[in-house]
C-alpha cells in the first residue's frame, strides 16, 4: 500500500508562501523549495473530516471558543508531554510572535536587554527591534557536531541589570536540538536569579525523534512556571499553520491579568470558527497521523545523513527534533553569498540562508525536510552533483 506521505501535492495550487515568487524570486519557481517551515503533507484525515463537517454546516457567523477545544488541548498536553495544565492558565492568541511581541511590549520597556541564543530563528531579531527593545546574544556552543547552552555566557548577561527577558526557543529553530530537562533548569534557575522572564517559543515541541522528549519549560516545576511565558501551537505539528491560532500559558496570576488586558486592548481575542474546529480535531484525533508523520521524518532524517556522508564539505548537525535540518557548508569555504548563489544557482535549492538566523549562521543553511522522501532524494542527488563539479 502506497503511504499517503509520499503523494506528492502542488503547493502551486493555492498561493503556499513555501513556493510563492516573494519567497523563490520570479526565477526561481523550479527550484527545491525547502526554505520555509512548513510541511508538504496533507493535515491529518481527522483534521480535514473536521473542517468538511463544519463547512457543511454553512452558516459562518460569530461564534465563541468550542466547549471541547481547551480541554482537548489540556489533555494532549497530559498525555503526550506529562504536563497538567491548568485551564486557567492558558489565553488564546492569533500566533506565537503575537505572543512574543506582546510580552516584550508589557513586560519590558523601551531599551530593555533581551536575551536570545543564536543561530536562533529570525523573527525574534525582528520582533525586538520594532519593539525598540535590545538584543543581548547568547550564542550557542557548537562542538563535535552538537550545539549546546553557554551557560556561562547567560549568567553574565542575566546578571545585567538591563536584561529583563530571554526568548527560548524549545525546541531549537534552526539547531534542531531538544533541550534537556537539565539543561532547562540551570536556564530556569540562572533567570530566575536575575529576574529574567523566560518566555518560551515552544510550537515544534511535538516533533521529536527517538531518544529525544521534548520538555515544556514550565512543566519543570512551579518555581519555573511562575516565572514563565509559554507558547503553543498546533501549526506545525499537524501543518495547519493557515487554519489555527495559537495558546499562550501563563501561571503567575498578575502577569496573566496583565496579558489578558492588553489582548482585550489590541482586540486579539477573536474567534476563527475553522480554526477552532481544526485545532480541535487535531489535538483529539491526531495523534496517530502525527506517529506516522515523525517517522517518516526519521527516515527523512536518516537519508540526509546517509546522502551527505559521501559528499564533501558539508555536514549535517544531527537533529533531535523539527523538520528543519541544520547543514554546516563552511568545508565548502564560499561566502555567504557564494554559497547561496551555489544553493540556488547550481544545487536547485531554496534554503533558508543561514546568516538569516544571526551570524553565527553563517556558512550554514537550513533545510526543511517535511517533503516526500523522492523529492528529498532527488534534491540530494543535485547538491552532490553540484559539490562535485566545484571540487
Amino acid at each position: 500500500m502506497i503511504n499517503p506521505l509520499d503523494q506528492e501535492i502542488n503547493r502551486h495550487e493555492v498561493p503556499a508562501l513555501k513556493v510563492h515568487p516573494m519567497v523563490l524570486g520570479i526565477e526561481g519557481m523550479e527550484l527545491f523549495p525547502a526554505g520555509v517551515a512548513d510541511m508538504d503533507f496533507k493535515a491529518p484525515p481527522a483534521v480535514l473530516d473536521a473542517l468538511q463537517k463544519r463547512l457543511d454546516h454553512g452558516v459562518f457567523g460569530y461564534e465563541t471558543v468550542p466547549d471541547d477545544l481547551i480541554p482537548a488541548l489540556t489533555s494532549w498536553l497530559s498525555i503526550r508531554h506529562n504536563w497538567n495544565v491548568d485551564a486557567a492558565h492558558i489565553l488564546r492568541s492569533p500566533n506565537i510572535l503575537n505572543t512574543l511581541a506582546i510580552a516584550a511590549s508589557i513586560f519590558t520597556n523601551n531599551g530593555d536587554g533581551v536575551i536570545v541564543q543564536p543561530p536562533v530563528f529570525f523573527d525574534f531579531y525582528d520582533i525586538l527591534e520594532e519593539n525598540n527593545r535590545v538584543l543581548l546574544p547568547n550564542p550557542l556552543i557548537l562542538e563535535n557536531g552538537r550545539y549546546t547552552m553557554d551557560f556561562e555566557g547567560l549568567e553574565q548577561l542575566a546578571s545585567d541589570p538591563k536584561a529583563k527577558m530571554i526568548y527560548l526557543c524549545n525546541p531549537h529553530n534552526p539547531v534542531g536540538r531538544v533541550w534537556t530537562s537539565a539543561e532547562l533548569k540551570t536556564l530556569g534557575d540562572i533567570c530566575a536569579r536575575h529576574n529574567v522572564l523566560v518566555v518560551s517559543d515552544e510550537i515544534h515541541g511535538d516533533i521529536t525523534f527517538e531518544g529525544h522528549d521534548y520538555t515544556p519549560f514550565a512543566s519543570l516545576g512551579p518555581q519555573y512556571s511562575q516565572n514563565a511565558i509559554t507558547c503553543l501551537s498546533p501549526a506545525k505539528s499537524f501543518n495547519i499553520a493557515a487554519c489555527c491560532s495559537a495558546f499562550t500559558v501563563i501561571s503567575d496570576e498578575a502577569r496573566r491579568h496583565a496579558f489578558q488586558m492588553e489582548n482585550s486592548r489590541l482586540t486579539v481575542n477573536k474567534n476563527n470558527a475553522f480554526a477552532s474546529v481544526a485545532m480541535t480535531a487535531a489535538y483529539r484525533k491526531g495523534g496517530p497521523w502525527l506517529d506516522d508523520v515523525l517517522s517518516y521524518l526519521a527516515e527523512n532524517v536518516a537519508l540526509v545523513r546517509e546522502q551527505l556522508a559521501h559528499v564533501s564539505g558539508v555536514e549535517m548537525i544531527e537533529p533531535d527534533g523539527t523538520f528543519l535540518v541544520w547543514l554546516d557548508f563552511r568545508g565548502l569555504r564560499l561566502s555567504p553569498e557564494e554559497l547561496t548563489n551555489f544553493l540556488r544557482n547550481k544545487a536547485g535549492w531554496a534554503v533558508t540562508r543561514g546568516e538569516a538566523f544571526g551570524i553565527e549562521g553563517e556558512g550554514f543553511a537550513r533545510l526543511n525536510i517535511a517533503c516526500t522522501r523522492a523529492k528529498l532524494k532527488t534534491a540530494l542527488q543535485q547538491l552532490s552533483t553540484a559539490i562535485k563539479q566545484i571540487s
